[in-house]
């Protein structure tokens, strides 16, 4: 009732609001895509579930198709559901302009925006992150150092968060480091809120800001990881040494580029970007990955099995992931199940387009759902269970999936995907070598809950668990 009386009086005080809602629904001809009818000002926000709205889209997908219209707000937002849907517009139409990137909080940059900044960011990084190991031998040497460190007593995220350090920063920190904690606390209680339904509504209606505490908070929290960010590139700019490149930003102050793409504000926004994906996926991730193993005990059986038979005792490698079909499987059903980023990231038009018979004007949000994609009931035998013969053919051999699209797809795909793969492999699959995973006492498996808290990504809600060292 707070809210919406907030919003009532943003009617009173927001006429241009309302008539740029009018002038777009009026002008509107009968090709734009079809969705229910919104409200001035408040447009569908009555019919979505804030807290997880993917589940309402999906839902109104199956009314109004796998092309529809819906208003966050006086926000006009165009959903693309299904496989066909998603890879068209991403993959097989790249060039159609759906593929340039808007920001998805506001004053809260999540990579970069689009045109030229977002090309030379992304080449720039892609390439540096590659030259310092990632998805390289080396880097399997930096994931196998933290999987040996590794104490399931201690958060993921600290082990995840280290990988991610070794390549941006040049080293990784130790586990009772306070500066490396908090940072790493932070980034994921951001993550949190950010995610949260005050936050959404800060988003679409920014005179609301004062009495949003999730805000204040969130905002807090950046400002104190880009202060520590700071003094880490000042410490390192000190120590620079141009015949030792150490990492990430040794090869950015390096870079000899004077345009305006390598700023000191585009270092400190790239690195935040690099360092929270690279925490918070992952280590998400492997959380679901040790959840649905103690739930389905049989399937955790099958995996140790599976890894004591190929490896034994030995240290897991990556190569070994190929003679290990059914642990690759578990994994990748993990991943499609978990679906940590259910909406993906919101795109934007650059040009008006006509998709699917339906016209889009340009500058229109876009947002491919994952979720639907992950859940098709086209693609996949049991969509909503966890089955991971999803990845197995009739011999037992991993399969790889077309639908399988937990990364998104096209231009804007993860470029961090090969990390986390490997990242995903080694971690898991040592774990699984280590450790039996069982509920504490006096929980059964089939109490364990599944249902994701709320957050800009789908965090398994808290819960606890045994690690039982394997014999």
């Amino acid at each position: 009732w707070n809210i919406l009386f907030l919003l009532l009086a943003g009617v009173l005080s927001g006429g241009a609001a309302i008539i740029k809602y009018i002038t777009d629904y009026s002008n509107a001809d009968g090709k734009q895509p079809p969705g229910p009818k919104p409200l001035p000002v408040l447009g569908n926000l009555l019919q979505l579930d804030l807290k997880r709205p993917y589940n309402t889209l999906l839902k109104l997908s199956k009314k109004y198709g796998s092309v529809f219209t819906i208003y966050f707000g006086p926000k006009k937002v165009v959903v693309l559901a299904g496989y066909k849907t998603v890879k068209e517009a991403l993959v097989d139409k790249a060039d159609c302009g759906i593929n340039s990137f808007i920001f998805l909080q506001r004053g809260y940059r999540v990579l970069w925006s689009n045109g030229d900044s977002w090309k030379e960011m992304r080449r720039f990084t892609l390439t540096n992150l590659r030259d310092y190991g990632m998805g390289k031998k080396a880097c399997e040497d930096k994931i196998i150092e933290e999987c040996e460190a590794f104490d399931t007593t201690q958060p993921m995220n600290y082990a995840v968060s280290n990988i991610i350090c070794s390549l941006v920063y040049g080293s990784r920190f130790e586990y009772d480091d306070p500066e490396f904690t908090s940072m790493v606390d932070r980034t994921n209680r951001n993550i949190q809120l950010l995610g949260s339904p005050s936050i959404q509504m800060y988003n679409l209606f920014p005179w609301m800001g004062r009495w949003i505490a999730d805000r204040r908070e969130s905002e807090e929290y950046t400002k104190l990881n880009n202060k520590q960010n700071m003094k880490l590139f000042s410490q390192l700019k000190e120590t620079l040494n141009p015949q030792m490149c150490r990492g990430f930003v040794d090869a950015f102050m390096e870079s000899g580029v004077t345009n305006s793409h390598f700023s000191n504000e585009n270092l400190l926004i790239t690195v935040r970007n690099l360092f929270n994906a690279g925490t918070d996926t992952t280590a998400t991730t492997l959380r679901w990955a040790l959840l649905l193993m103690t739930k389905y005990p049989k399937i955790q059986d099958q995996v140790q099995e599976e890894i004591s038979r190929v490896i034994g005792t030995r240290q897991v490698q990556v190569e070994d992931r190929r003679n290990l079909p059914f642990t690759d499987a578990v994994i990748h059903e993990t991943q499609r199940l978990a679906n940590i980023v259910p909406m993906a990231l919101p795109h934007k038009t650059s040009e008006d387009v006509t998709f699917q018979g339906h016209f889009i004007k340009k500058g229109t949000t876009v947002y491919p759902l994952l979720t639907s994609v992950l859940y098709d009931e086209t693609e996949w035998e049991k969509p909503h269970s966890f089955h991971p013969a999803h990845f197995l053919d009739k011999d037992g051999k991993f399969v790889k999936q077309d639908a399988f699209m937990p990364f998104s797809a096209g231009r804007r795909i993860c470029l961090g995907e090969s990390l986390a793969r490997m990242e995903l492999f080694l971690f898991f699959t040592t774990l699984l070598q280590h450790f039996c995973f069982t509920p504490p006492p006096g929980v059964k498996e089939e109490d364990l809950d599944l249902t994701p808290r709320v957050g800009l990504t789908l965090n398994p809600s808290h819960h606890k668990l045994c690690a039982i060292p394997r014999l």
